[in-house]
């Protein structure tokens, strides 16, 4: 990841075909070392390429990984009174939760001791 940062650094800062050294003095500069295997494997992916169409084409395939979580299935509530009480049952578990938290105050530490 860090030599294609560095690539595309060199690209941004107007070197259209960076080399290998190019890459190394980018890493260099700020600590980090790449071996030279990976560095010629990115310079040979990218020869003859342009930086926008690389991007293009990584969006595309992005555009097919599955991200995030995954879809909720949520059953619709019958519109009487037990679906109201269900997500009211909800908020008072979460209020029980929270005063437990606050209840840590009095077991005899203080942040300034």
């Amino acid at each position: 990841m860090k030599v294609i940062a560095a690539y595309l650094l060199s690209v941004l800062g107007g070197n259209e075909t960076p080399s290998s050294h190019d890459l190394k003095s980018i890493l260099a500069s700020v600590g980090a070392e790449a071996e030279e295997e990976n560095i010629e494997l990115l310079l040979n992916e990218v020869k003859g390429k342009s930086v926008v169409e690389l991007i293009a084409s990584g969006r595309e395939k992005l555009a097919s990984v599955p991200s995030g979580g995954g879809a909720v299935a949520v059953a619709a509530a019958p519109a009487g009174s037990a679906g109201a009480a269900a997500p009211a049952a909800e908020a008072k578990e979460e209020k029980k939760v929270e005063e437990k938290e606050e209840s840590d105050d009095d077991m005899g530490f203080s942040l300034f001791d």
